[in-house]
C-alpha cells in the first residue's frame, strides 16, 4: 500500500515540476549497495577495537560546541568504528587553572572507557581553543601513559599553544585581562604567562618541556589569521616578528617553540600538518574583534564540509 502511495505521489510531483528527466528512485540499479548508515557491528567483528575520538571545547564552551565536527566525521566515515566522547566535565568552570581541568578531563576519559567497557584500538583528540592545552596536559599524566601507544590524530582548532603573548589586538588583550580579573581565572592567567614572575616557571613553558604530541600519528594545526582571540603564530606553533624583536621574552618564547616542535621533527612516525583558513565573513562587530573567525571552525558548515572532504577525514581513517 505504501509503495503505491509513494509511486502516485512521485508521478504527481514529476508532472508539477514539468521537466524532462528522471529521479534517482527511478533507477533500477543503485549507485552503491553499501548502506549510508550501516547496521551495528556484531560483537565478533569488534576484535580490533574501536577508535575513540575525544572532543574538548574551549573557554566558556560546552559539550555541544563540536557537534558539527562530530557529525561530518560520522557522515564521512560510515562504519568507521568510531566512538565519540563529547567532553562536558569542564563546561561548568573553564576559568579554573589548567591542572584542575586536566584532572577532570582525564577522569572523564578513563570513566568513559570503563563505563562502556570499550576495547580501544586508537584514540584521537579534537580540541577547540583552550581545550587544546587541556588535551596536551592530559597526555603528560602518569594515568594516561597506558594509552600513549594508541594515540592517532590530534586535530587542534585555533589552539593557543604558545598562549596569548604578542597578540596584535589591544581590544582582545584588554578584554581577556578584564575577564581574568572579574572571574579570577587561573587559565587566563596561565595563557598570558602571568602565573609566575619567571617565565620558565610558567605553566605553558613547563608544559612545552613535557612529552606528548610526538606519540600521535598526525598533529594537525588549524589556524586563521582572521582570528584575533588566539594569535595566528600561537595556533601554528611558530615564531612571530614581534617575538624576534623582543630581546627579553623573545628568546624564552623561541625555546618553548623548539621544545614543542623538536620532538615532532625527530619522531619518525609523527606527521605535523598546518592548515591556514580564510573565512568569508560578514562585516559585523564579531568579525571586527576576531571572534567570528575563532568560532567559525565550529559553526561554519561550509568550512567544515570542505575541510573534512578535502583533507580532514584522512586523519581519522
Amino acid at each position: 500500500m505504501f509503495c503505491v502511495l509513494f509511486y502516485q505521489a512521485k508521478e504527481k510531483f514529476k508532472k508539477e515540476l514539468k521537466i524532462e528527466g528522471f529521479l534517482y528512485s527511478d533507477l533500477s540499479v543503485l549507485a552503491s549497495d553499501i548502506p549510508y548508515f550501516p547496521p551495528e557491528e556484531e560483537e565478533e567483528n569488534l576484535e580490533d577495537g574501536i577508535h575513540l575520538v575525544v572532543c574538548v571545547h574551549g573557554l566558556d564552551g560546552n559539550s555541544a560546541d563540536l557537534r558539527l565536527v562530530k557529525t561530518f566525521i560520522e557522515l564521512g566515515l560510515p562504519g568507521g568504528k568510531l566512538d565519540f566522547l563529547m567532553s562536558e566535565r569542564n563546561q561548568t568552570d573553564t576559568f579554573a587553572d589548567f591542572d584542575s581541568m586536566t584532572d577532570r578531563l582525564l577522569d572523564e576519559i578513563i570513566q568513559h572507557i570503563q563505563l562502556y567497557n570499550l576495547s580501544i584500538s586508537r584514540i584521537s583528540f579534537i580540541g577547540h581553543s583552550l581545550g587544546n592545552v587541556i588535551i596536551r596536559s592530559v597526555l603528560t599524566r602518569p594515568r594516561f601513559r597506558y594509552y600513549l601507544n594508541k594515540l592517532h590524530t590530534f586535530l587542534s582548532l585555533s589552539g593557543p599553544h604558545l598562549g596569548t603573548l604578542y597578540n596584535n589586538s589591544t581590544l582582545v588583550s584588554t578584554g581577556l585581562w578584564l575577564m581574568q580579573k572579574l572571574k579570577k581565572s587561573g587559565s587566563l592567567l596561565q595563557l598570558t604567562f602571568r602565573d609566575n614572575a619567571d617565565l620558565r616557571k610558567c605553566f605553558l613553558y613547563q608544559l612545552s618541556q613535557k612529552t606528548g604530541l610526538q606519540y600521535f600519528k598526525n598533529v594537525v594545526l588549524v589556524a586563521s589569521p582572521q582570528d584575533r582571540y588566539v594569535p595566528f603564530h600561537s595556533a601554528r606553533i611558530e615564531m612571530c616578528k614581534t617575538a624576534l624583536k623582543d630581546r627579553h621574552t623573545g628568546p624564552i618564547y623561541a625555546e618553548m617553540i623548539n621544545n614543542l616542535l623538536r620532538p615532532l621533527v625527530d619522531a619518525k612516525d609523527c606527521t605535523l600538518i598546518r592548515h591556514n583558513v580564510f573565512h568569508a565573513l560578514p562585516n559585523t562587530a564579531n568579525t571586527l574583534i576576531g571572534r567570528a573567525a575563532h568560532i567559525a571552525v565550529l559553526d561554519s558548515e561550509l568550512f567544515l564540509e570542505k575541510f573534512f572532504l578535502v583533507a580532514g577525514l584522512n586523519y581519522f581513517k
